[in-house]
C-alpha cells in the first residue's frame, strides 16, 4: 500500500491533463455553437450531453479545462515566484526586512480574498487577470513562510557561509546555493497550492467574476447549470466531476510528494521498488 496514494494522484492527474490536451487535438463540436438538442443526456452524438442552448457539454469542459488550469497555473506561478523572493529576503536578511515582511504576509493571510477580487473585478473588469492576480497574491504568504522557514535553518550552514567568505551576494546565495534545497517542498507546495487555486477560481467564477460569457471554464459551466439543474443535471454533473477528480489528483500527488521528497522518512526506493 506504500506510495498507493502518490500513484493514485498521478492516475487522476494524468485522466484530467489528458482530457485537457484532447481538446487542443480534437472537439466533438463547436463548444459556442447552438443547437436544437437541448438537456440531451449522455449518447454516442453527444457523450456528456447538452445544456440548455444545445452546446455540447463534453466540448465546453474539454475547452473550459484550458481556461481553469490556465488561471490557476499563472496564479500559482505568480503567488510561487513574489513569495520566494519575499521570503528569500526575509530569511537572508533577517532583523527589520524580516519582521515587516512577515508581519505583511500575516496581514495578506487575515485579509478576506473574496474583497481583493471584488476590488481588482472593478479595476480591471470581470475576466481572467483580476482572478490571477487575486489568487496569486493571496498565495504569496504561503511560499513566502516556506521558503522563509526554511532559509533559517539552512542561512548558517557550512556552504552558505563560504559562500559569503568569497563575496557573493544574497540573491546569488539564494539562487545558487539556498533555492536547490528548497525543491522538495516547493514543488509539494505547489501541487497543494494548484488544487487550491481551481477550487478558487471556480468560487469567483461562480459569483460572477471569472471569465466572461460566452468563455468556458469549469466554475462558470458550474455556475450557469445550476439553474436548469431539475431539467438536466448532466451540464453540472460532468464539469463538477472533472474539476473534483483533477482537485483530488493534485491532493493526493502533494501529500504522496511530500512522503517520498522527505529525507526522514526514506521511501524512494521502497516506492520505486514496489
Amino acid at each position: 500500500m506504500r506510495g498507493l496514494g502518490l500513484k493514485l494522484g498521478i492516475a487522476l492527474l494524468t485522466c484530467s491533463l489528458g482530457l485537457v490536451a484532447l481538446g487542443y487535438l480534437w472537439l466533438p463540436a463547436d463548444p459556442l455553437a447552438i443547437g436544437g438538442d437541448r438537456f440531451a443526456p449522455p449518447s454516442l452524438r453527444h457523450p456528456m450531453g447538452t445544456d440548455w442552448f444545445g452546446r455540447d457539454v463534453l466540448a465546453r469542459v474539454l475547452v473550459g479545462g484550458r481556461t481553469s488550469l490556465g488561471i490557476a497555473l499563472a496564479a500559482v506561478a505568480l503567488g510561487a515566484a513574489l513569495g520566494a523572493a519575499l521570503g528569500g529576503l526575509a530569511g537572508l536578511r533577517g532583523g527589520l526586512p524580516d519582521e515587516l515582511l512577515m508581519r505583511g504576509m500575516d496581514f495578506l493571510l487575515a485579509f478576506p480574498p473574496l474583497l481583493l477580487a471584488l476590488f481588482l473585478a472593478v479595476l480591471l473588469g470581470p475576466g481572467p487577470w483580476g482572478i490571477v492576480i487575486a489568487i496569486g497574491i493571496f498565495n504569496v504568504p504561503y511560499f513566502a513562510r516556506l521558503v522563509r522557514g526554511s532559509l533559517l535553518t539552512l542561512r548558517e550552514r557550512e556552504f552558505v557561509l563560504a559562500a559569503r567568505a568569497i563575496g557573493a551576494g544574497p540573491a546569488r546565495i539564494l539562487l545558487r546555493h539556498l533555492l536547490p534545497h528548497l525543491a522538495s517542498p516547493l514543488v509539494v507546495q505547489l501541487t497543494v497550492s494548484l488544487g487550491a487555486a481551481l477550487l478558487a477560481e471556480a468560487a469567483f467564477s461562480y459569483l460572477g467574476l471569472g471569465t466572461p460569457p460566452p468563455t468556458p471554464s469549469w466554475g462558470r459551466m458550474l455556475k450557469e447549470a445550476q439553474s436548469y439543474f431539475a431539467l438536466s443535471p448532466w451540464p453540472a454533473v460532468f464539469p463538477g466531476l472533472v474539476l473534483s477528480l483533477t482537485v483530488l489528483g493534485l491532493n493526493l500527488l502533494g501529500d504522496g510528494l511530500r512522503d517520498l521528497l522527505d529525507p526522514r522518512l526514506g521511501r524512494l526506493t521502497a516506492w520505486l521498488r514496489s
